[in-house]
């Protein structure tokens, strides 16, 4: 044998050695969670292949979505941020909650001269976090957002003197669940998606996805009954109406989609309503500059190995994600319509790792929230690419664990919800080696 194939032979040998002794180590450590993913960000460029104008779109979407709103601006009365990448920057801008807490920002003492108190479950160290009431005071059903903030003791808004709400009697009563900012990241992709596609996607597999309890379902527009597909509940149908709402519901910002204040207390209103609005026919309004930005966002970037992760490891994962049953729900790619407006967008396959449909999660994660024909206990199932950069997971940011977040999954019924539709997944799960295990998180950390 030549002296370059002993080299070759050598090197390979090494490297297979070094993937079964990072199974063995875990084996005799216990698997965990590796943590997030050291390196480039992989996150918060834009799609290859887009013209000249539409990469100037991109970046005049990303000025509007980093930009700071002011009460000049017609920031509140009630918002939760003062911005869209204030939520959306972790690793990147249009990711998801950062470690260090922004909002602390708009507290007493923080530096933009507003005057709140934190709630309780806002810390300087957990997750951005929104807050919903699941009931009323008189029993009948809420579910809406319940702004954190106001604007009252800022030097621009004197006249203003609204009240925050009393969030911890809802938090003792238990009458109050969290969502964390979803990652944006590659939404055009997802945007672009055909119904077609995706019910084709449910249809597949039926057998295997029976055996193991897994069903899932669409959650439609009440207007034109189209698969909507973003947000925790896949509630929003379009980036469009996701950005409008957010505008509104986020920042206290009335738009052309959602032109109706929140709170219309008459001496808490320091901008014309809608707050914004198409400035000329030659100019688009901050709307459609979000939903550009979003649109013509670029998916993250996996790798093939990382610290403490082999090549070996990542591929054997990838495997075991497949044969525990996480990809029938969690699907490694669907593909985007052939005929999308945009050449970018159109005939792509997205490696988004999602059904983009409700599943029912059963009452450990259920959080009694109806959003269009999505029930208490369902959410869309999370996309998993750029996992690899999450600090904080499932819909409320409950752990920062990898590992706690797989387990959770796993819910048995109670008289209230049934149980998950992962639960023999998560069985299956439990079922592996630690070696496997932590194969099989080597293998999302890769994402």
């Amino acid at each position: 044998m030549s002296r370059v194939k002993w080299r070759v032979l050598a090197a390979l040998t090494i490297m297979l050695c070094l993937g079964l002794s990072q199974s063995l180590t875990a084996q005799f450590r216990g698997a965990r969670d590796p943590g997030v993913r050291k390196g480039p960000d992989g996150a918060g460029g834009m799609l290859p292949g887009l013209t000249a104008e539409q990469i100037e779109m991109f970046n005049t979407g990303l000025d509007e979505f980093v930009e700071e709103e002011t009460v000049d601006d017609g920031l509140g009365p009630r918002f939760n941020a003062v911005g869209c990448a204030v939520c959306h920057v972790q690793p990147a801008t249009g990711g998801t909650s950062p470690a260090v807490n922004p909002l602390l920002r708009v507290g007493e003492g923080g530096d933009l001269g507003f005057k709140n108190a934190m709630p309780s479950f806002i810390t300087p160290n957990g997750p951005i976090r929104e807050a919903r009431f699941q009931y009323k005071a008189d029993g009948s059903r809420d579910g809406g957002v319940h702004a954190l903030f106001v604007i009252s003791g800022h030097a621009a808004a004197l006249s203003c003197t609204i009240k925050q709400e009393n969030f911890e009697t809802q938090v003792i009563n238990r009458n109050i669940i969290f969502r964390i900012p979803t990652p944006l990241f590659g939404a055009g992709l997802i945007e672009s998606i055909t119904d077609h596609a995706i019910l084709a996607n449910l249809s597949s597999s039926s057998f295997t996805k029976t055996s193991l309890g897994i069903s899932g379902r669409p959650n439609r527009n009440g207007n034109d009954g189209r698969i909507s597909r973003f947000g925790w509940k896949a509630q929003n149908p379009s980036l469009l109406v996701f950005s409008g709402e957010a505008y509104n519901v986020e920042m206290g910002i009335t738009n052309e989609g959602f032109p109706i204040e929140r709170d219309e207390t008459p001496s808490c209103q320091y901008a014309t309503v809608p707050n914004t609005v198409t400035p000329s026919v030659g100019e688009i309004s901050p709307i459609e500059n979000f939903a550009n930005f979003q649109r013509f966002l670029a998916p993250p970037t996996p790798v093939s190995s990382f610290t403490g992760a082999s090549p070996f490891s990542i591929v054997r994962g990838r495997q075991q994600f497949t044969n525990l049953g996480c990809a029938l729900c969690h699907t490694p790619q669907l593909h985007t319509n052939h005929k999308a407006t945009v050449t970018a967008l159109a005939n792509k396959t997205a490696a988004l790792y999602s059904d983009l449909l409700l599943h029912q999660m059963g009452p450990g994660l259920a959080d009694d929230i109806l959003q269009g024909a999505a029930r208490g206990d369902e959410f869309r199932t999370a996309p998993l690419w750029g996992l690899g950069k999450r600090i904080f997971f499932l819909h409320d940011g409950r752990t920062d664990d990898l590992e706690t977040a797989i387990k959770a999954h796993r819910s048995d019924g109670n008289q209230k919800f049934g149980p998950s539709e992962a639960n023999r997944v998560i069985d299956n799960y439990n079922r592996l080696s630690e070696g496997e295990q932590q194969d099989l998180m080597n293998f999302l950390r890769s994402l």
